[in-house]
């Protein structure tokens, strides 16, 4: 591929529009040189890998808007250099790196980590929304512990007024949203970053929190009986709510008191064990209203698939994340999800690791007698031997993975034009959990991101639908879509249409979910080769970060995942080591510009602090 992370990636508008023709069309690449093949000695075997990506389906893609002489309008090349990183597929960077460098090295985020500037009043409007909160990770004199201590820091910002919301939003056209491309960075999976889950905990162990920045998740709703509405989480939510009665905000904290410490009070849901969880919320005096926010909100689980102790599990860790970084549990990185995996990839690259981009596999070599792996052979005919090999799931050929049976996602991305709840400011991050429209489907989890996450223009909402797929995504997610927002075109619409947010774009896609796929069932794989999923379903990422540290220590159980890195100047360099880059080789990636004072002071940001030890 020319972009980094594979369908954890981030996509400008016109990388996205690419990758959409790309996996429409499906072409699958013809194997014209046959030359590697004298490489193979009488003692080896190949296996083939799969030169077709599979993992994406029924790829479909609307345009509501105004397509206004839409196809002569290019990507404005003169806006502020923004860091977007792997975020331009084949339109972007990848065009950028093939002219500018070879494919060995890697444009990565920058290697020294900016500390953000104050905010003032030079800062766009749309960046002004929040508080700057900083997710500071010390390396304090005493090292109390390996770790490293995570601080929560508010800083104060001289926030310029907030914009009045006008009454009718502003009219965005097709052609402005190709104009403004490289505003978009479009995740293809949708998640969120639990305050205390196990991502957060190896950001900031490794010290990889450095290369990124993150923004609170201001909002948790709900939709209930047709109407989207704000979900009180905190104790201050809940004491502050108008949508709750005083009676209701009593049992709403009694009851979250409890899930905190469930498991020192058996005796309250043993009795519920082989429950739903729904079953068990209804014996708990509870209101509707209440089952309705605990069960899709703050747990965020099947109303019928869910037991009583996972959900109960599932509310706890949610309370738990409150209060960390902010009002909500969640975190979103700027620029998108696709920066979490290039942040681990700068890491690699300090430390002599190399990306290489464009660089297909041919197959792995195999030891007919040992049955190992000894090496690879790339599309240039070269054969890289090694003790260990990590393979994505999508590059196994189909003879490979007859005994597996992979489940699906259902997406959508929508480009909207105003948010599913107006409020006083229009910078919000929400998350929206749709229960199931009819039985037996599964509930839409709904992320609108605001145009200060930098995933989208001003004046426009980046709206990202998710659930497990029953049929295609489009037959999944279209229903959830028409209940919140507005399709028609027509300028004739009834006033209820009118009061719903507007789509403007939207594509949909299926994507294979291969996590929790057990090594034993992909046949004839070398006990050498270890397979690696691509996203999973779920809102978190500790499904990944699991499996990442499970595979390393396979291959070096002495060895500590993910240790935190040395200080520079604390490191001692071989003369061996030295010699590559004296020799002009180097396996660091270009080194960016520094961003503008409009990109590095994002309102309402978590950014990482440096401290004065560090380079």
């Amino acid at each position: 591929r020319n972009y980094y992370g594979g369908n954890w990636a981030s996509f400008s508008f016109s990388g996205l529009l690419s990758w959409i023709k790309e996996n429409q069309q499906k072409t699958d690449t013809s194997d014209d040189c046959e030359d590697w093949r004298k490489l193979i000695l009488e003692n080896e075997e190949v296996i083939s890998l799969s030169k077709k990506d599979k993992t994406i389906q029924h790829v479909e893609d609307f345009c509501f808007g105004d397509q206004d002489s839409a196809e002569d309008v290019e990507e404005a090349g003169a806006l502020p250099k923004l860091p977007i990183f792997g975020a331009s597929g084949a339109e972007g960077v990848a065009q950028e790196s093939e002219k500018e460098c070879p494919p060995m090295e890697s444009a990565l985020p920058e290697a020294e980590s900016q500390e953000p500037e104050k905010a003032t009043g030079t800062k766009p409007a749309s960046a002004m929304e929040g508080n700057d909160t900083e997710i500071t990770s010390k390396n304090e004199s005493c090292h109390s512990t390996a770790l490293g201590e995570s601080a929560l820091e508010l800083g104060k910002t001289e926030a310029a007024p907030s914009e009045i919301s006008a009454q009718e939003p502003k009219k965005v056209t097709y052609s402005q949203i190709v104009r403004e491309g490289r505003r978009f960075n479009i995740d293809l999976v949708s998640k969120l970053l639990y305050s205390r889950g196990l991502l957060i905990d190896l950001l900031i162990k490794s010290n990889v929190s450095r290369y990124a920045e993150f923004k609170n998740a201001t909002r948790i709703l709900a939709f209930r009986e047709g109407k989207v509405e704000q979900v009180p989480c905190s104790r201050a939510d809940v004491f502050n709510s108008r949508q709750l009665a005083m009676v209701e905000k009593r049992m709403l904290m009694k009851f979250l008191t409890f899930c905190l410490d469930y498991e020192q009070h058996p005796d309250e849901y043993q009795d519920y064990e082989n429950s739903t969880f729904a079953q068990f919320l209804r014996t708990r005096k509870l209101t509707p209203s209440l089952q309705h926010f605990i069960l899709h909100s703050i747990a965020m689980v099947s109303e019928t698939d869910c037991s009583t102790l996972e959900g109960l599990q599932a509310t706890k860790k949610f309370l738990q994340c409150l209060g960390r970084y902010g009002n909500t549990p969640f975190l979103f990185p700027l620029y998108g999800q696709g920066e979490i995996p290039q942040c681990f990839c700068r890491m690699c690259a300090v430390f002599g690791g190399i990306y290489c981009l464009r660089h297909s596999v041919q197959c792995l070599v195999v030891d007919k007698e040992s049955g190992r792996c000894k090496a690879i052979v790339d599309h240039f005919g070269q054969r890289i031997s090694a003790n260990y090999f990590i393979v994505e799931d999508s590059y196994l050929s189909e003879s490979i993975c007859t005994n597996v049976c992979y489940r699906q996602i259902s997406r959508a991305v929508l480009v909207t034009d105003q948010s599913v709840l107006n409020t006083d400011s229009e910078q919000q991050v929400s998350i929206l959990t749709v229960p199931p429209v009819d039985l037996g489907k599964p509930a839409v989890c709904v992320i609108e991101l605001c145009s200060s996450t930098m995933t989208c223009m001003k004046d426009t909402y980046l709206v990202h639908l998710t659930c497990p797929s029953t049929k295609t995504a489009r037959e999944d997610l279209e229903p959830v879509v028409q209940k919140l927002f507005n399709l028609n075109t027509e300028k004739e619409t009834e006033n209820e249409e009118l009061e719903k947010p507007r789509v403007l774009w939207a594509v949909y896609f299926n994507m294979r979910d291969s996590s929790g796929v057990d090594k034993n069932l992909y046949d004839g794989l070398p006990s050498n080769v270890y397979v690696c999923s691509g996203p999973d379903s779920a809102l978190g990422n500790d499904c990944a970060v699991k499996q990442a540290e499970t595979i390393f220590q396979e291959m070096f159980p002495t060895e500590e995942f993910c240790p935190p890195p040395p200080n520079p100047e604390d490191i001692i360099y071989d003369e061996d080591e030295i010699a590559p880059e004296e020799s002009g080789f180097s396996n660091s990636p270009e080194t960016k510009p520094e961003p503008s004072t409009e990109e590095s002071s994002s309102g309402g940001s978590t950014a990482v602090k440096k401290e004065d030890n560090e380079e």
